[in-house]
């Protein structure tokens, strides 16, 4: 086997150009979760609200991983992914001149349409530039910015939001733009896809045999897992930031930005070591193990982590097993399907559950009016169980060609 050095340099900028996307992403989508407590505030809005704008902006996320799949399949990997980059940087900047929040939703929308679209044209972009040894690798360090871009959006809200206010936070957004030109001046579009054949794709192929069942179970799959992570994640700010008598950790914004940076370093790692298993014993009994350690870390965490030695313990145990297994929806999901739909087929099965899973921090929200942060996450976190079961209705596809 080849060293992952050895791969070509091609494959190394597109990778880097889709982590680099990726981490922007992260860091302007995850801003407003940072921002949920003077956004509440100043427009005088219920958790149940709060919750409802991160689930506009997960449904906008759905039908803008759709599109840009679609899009991707027609006119290349990297001028999709150029112009997702652009719509989200706009979108993020756009926040800070809410002053209703009619406004505040149709930003929120935009940022999701652009989030959605540049997982679907990154993803594929890796898969398609990389050997097939490698393929969970790349994966893993592609998504692995995600991570950085979490800890870049809490060290900036620490440092911004309480001396300058979120607006300023929001208008930072605007840099990712810079990256779109980078991208689209030294990336290539893959061989693969620039060779395909010269029939027209069609994108209801994947629902006729032989693509059907892998769809449906693939976005089942990709519903499970989403409905846990966002109905744990989209709210962990404000949970560590919530008075312990009511359900919280009972931190400040400020110091539960720095606790988020260390549970995001835990997911970086996650991200990395994933891709390694799963290229070693398998995409499926990879993602199970990370499935069920996640089932058991959110409770934990959320029910004791109280003490900074316990935050500074949990807090990367349960970023490294909540995180990590993302790897797998870029590989799999581009093993699965052949050139001509991969990216429309990709975006449809890992958006239809990001589409499922906006119901979470709606839901939740409204649930921690009545109940405890901790008991409204725990609950959440069962549907990681359940991915854990659907991924062994999918084939094995280690080691798979494209």
């Amino acid at each position: 086997m080849s060293s992952i050095f050895d791969v070509d340099r091609r494959a190394w900028r597109a990778l880097f150009a889709a982590q680099l996307g990726w981490m922007l992403d992260a860091m302007d989508f995850l801003l407003f979760s940072f921002a949920v407590i003077p956004i509440r505030e100043e427009f005088h809005l219920s958790n149940g609200t709060m919750g409802a704008l991160t689930s506009v902006a997960l449904i906008a996320g759905a039908a803008g991983g759709m599109a840009f799949g679609r899009l991707a399949d027609r006119l290349g990997r990297v001028r999709a992914l150029s112009l997702s980059i652009l719509l989200y940087s706009a979108a993020t900047a756009g926040l800070a001149t809410s002053s209703a929040v009619w406004q505040l939703v149709a930003w929120r929308v935009a940022v999701g349409l652009g989030m959605g679209g540049e997982w679907s044209c990154g993803s594929v972009l890796v898969a398609e530039t990389w050997p097939a040894e490698h393929r969970g690798k790349a994966m893993g360090l592609m998504q692995s910015g995600w991570a950085i871009g979490a800890m870049i959006a809490a060290g900036t809200s620490a440092l911004i939001l309480g001396r300058y206010g979120w607006r300023v936070l929001f208008l930072i957004g605007a840099l990712p733009a810079i990256a779109a030109f980078f991208i689209r001046r030294s990336v290539e579009e893959p061989v693969v896809w620039r060779d395909r054949p010269p029939e027209a794709s069609r994108w209801t192929e994947m629902f006729g045999k032989p693509f059907i069942r892998r769809t449906a179970i693939a976005t089942l799959l990709s519903s499970s897992v989403l409905v846990a992570y966002w109905g744990v994640t989209s709210w962990l700010p404000t949970f560590l930031a919530t008075p312990i008598a009511k359900g919280g950790a009972g931190l400040t914004v400020t110091t539960s930005a720095k606790w988020l940076i260390a549970l995001q370093a835990g997911a970086f790692i996650g991200y990395i070591s994933f891709g390694w298993i799963a290229d070693r014993i398998g995409r499926r009994p990879a993602f199970t193990f990370f499935m069920i350690a996640a089932t058991l870390m959110v409770p934990l965490f959320a029910f004791y982590a109280r003490t900074p030695m316990l935050l500074l313990t949990l807090g990367p145990l349960l970023g490294f097993f909540a995180h990590g297994y993302f790897s797998l929806f870029g590989a799999m999901l581009a093993e699965l399907f052949p050139t001509r739909i991969r990216a429309g087929a990709q975006g449809f099965c890992y958006n239809g559950g990001r589409l499922a899973s906006a119901a979470a921090p709606l839901l939740i929200g409204r649930a921690s009016q009545t109940y405890s942060f901790a008991l409204v996450i725990t609950c959440a976190a069962f549907f990681f169980a359940l991915g854990g079961i659907l991924v062994w209705l999918l084939p094995e596809t280690k080691g798979a060609e494209l």
